[in-house]
């Protein structure tokens, strides 16, 4: 949609690239859509030690960041023999939707592509037009909203079709963000259950243990313009707001009920009561830039000087147990807790959890069959998350706005 002479012109839809029942820009489409295939999108890792450098410079690009620096995160990577995980777990979860979805009798093949590494989405896209598919609904592999967590994708989805000349041909919708789809935190629930057993199995009473959910940080200039303004989420925006609820409904879960007077406090069935924090990991930009905080590991230090003795950490942000997994937790957090003499238990990420599946299964059949809002699950009073993003919603502070699918522009 443009303005020309001051008059709207209506040719192209306001939802760039998106099928009819989108492209108005609904907050949430009610029409069944007859899609072609899934395009599962990941922002891709290395898969050898020649691999890494040229990777994270395709995931700086645009920065100048020299490769001195690179190495500082490179060593990350070149500790697993120079191999991401996150490939082999995006073709197990490939594997297990396309299971999913034969046992149900749904006939949607499922293509894959990456941001930052082979298999890249202009190959998904090339062959999706090469297969005859011209309406893809996307799944992106992470559930909160952000520039990097949603919008970015929907601005690779652009990209790619441009790169491909595959613009106006092939027609490409998201599902909504699933953070507080049942299927995405029933795992973490499991999870932290067990967690807390491993605690208690070592002595260590409520009172001493501490439930740390972490995610990704974000510039905090990022983090504020996460999620449509007009919802009011304050300074770090919806990002924050939607692992905050999470973590509320997950404690609900595993824990009782609210310790009186307690911020984020629970009760066990001992009665003792459980404290919980939201923390952030992995940051990356330059120092003087604010990132939201605390760093995982410099709450660790905190709560255990006030005598906390054991951490059960819930990987809240993360669908996989990728790179930031397997080195921000499993190793940098876990020498942390050594350092500091506290015994520390990490919880899975959902990875290929039926319960996780079979709910991306249903979020795609929310739009294949249009299902009414009102019947759609949520777990939290923020949700069901837009089908279609808002205008403005997740701006790049440092870039601004960039064309992007399965949104309302800017």
């Amino acid at each position: 949609m443009t303005i020309a002479n001051g008059e709207l012109d209506t040719t192209y839809p306001a939802v760039l690239a998106a099928t009819d029942a989108a492209k108005s820009g609904p907050e949430h489409v009610e029409v069944a859509v007859d899609y072609d295939a899934i395009l599962l999108a990941s922002f891709g890792g290395p898969e050898g030690q020649d691999d890494v450098l040229p990777f994270l410079r395709n995931v700086t690009r645009g920065r100048g960041i020299p490769d001195e620096r690179l190495e500082e995160v490179a060593h990350h990577y070149r500790a697993f023999g120079g191999v991401s995980p996150i490939n082999q777990q995006n073709r197990d979860l490939r594997a297990a939707l396309e299971a999913e979805l034969a046992r149900r009798g749904i006939d949607l093949p499922v293509l894959w592509g990456n941001r930052n590494w082979a298999p890249y989405l202009r190959d998904a896209l090339v062959e999706a037009d090469e297969r005859g598919f011209t309406k893809l609904i996307a799944i992106g592999t992470s559930a909160y909203s952000s520039y990097s967590s949603c919008r970015q994708y929907r601005e690779d989805y652009a990209i790619a079709l441009e790169e491909t000349g595959l613009a106006g041909r092939v027609q490409i919708d998201k599902v909504r963000q699933f953070f507080d789809h049942p299927g995405f935190v029933q795992p973490f629930i499991e999870g932290l259950r067990q967690g807390l057993a491993d605690v208690a199995a070592r002595g260590i009473a409520a009172a001493d243990t501490r439930v740390l959910f972490s995610t990704h940080s974000i510039p905090t200039a990022d983090a504020a313009k996460s999620g449509p303004s007009a919802r009011g989420f304050g300074p770090d925006g919806a990002y924050s707001a939607q692992h905050r609820a999470v973590a509320e409904v997950v404690m609900d879960a595993v824990a009782g009920y609210p310790a009186a007077g307690a911020p984020n406090g629970r009760d066990d069935d001992s009665g003792e009561r459980i404290e919980w924090s939201l923390v952030y990991q992995s940051r990356s930009g330059p120092p003087a830039q604010p990132w939201l905080e605390p760093d995982i590991n410099d709450a660790m230090r905190e709560l255990a000087a006030l005598g906390a003795k054991a951490f059960v950490i819930v990987p809240l942000g993360f669908v996989s147990d990728h790179m930031e997994v397997k080195w921000d937790l499993d190793t940098e957090a876990m020498e942390t807790a050594e350092e500091l003499g506290a015994f520390a238990v990490r919880v899975p990420t959902p990875g290929i959890h039926q319960a996780y599946v079979s709910g991306l299964v249903d979020l795609v059949l929310e739009r294949v069959n249009g299902t009414p809002t009102a019947e759609r699950p949520a777990l939290t009073a923020l949700g069901p998350w837009y089908d279609v993003c808002r205008p403005g919603c997740c701006e790049n502070a440092r870039l601004g706005f960039r064309p992007a699918a399965a949104g309302i522009a800017p």
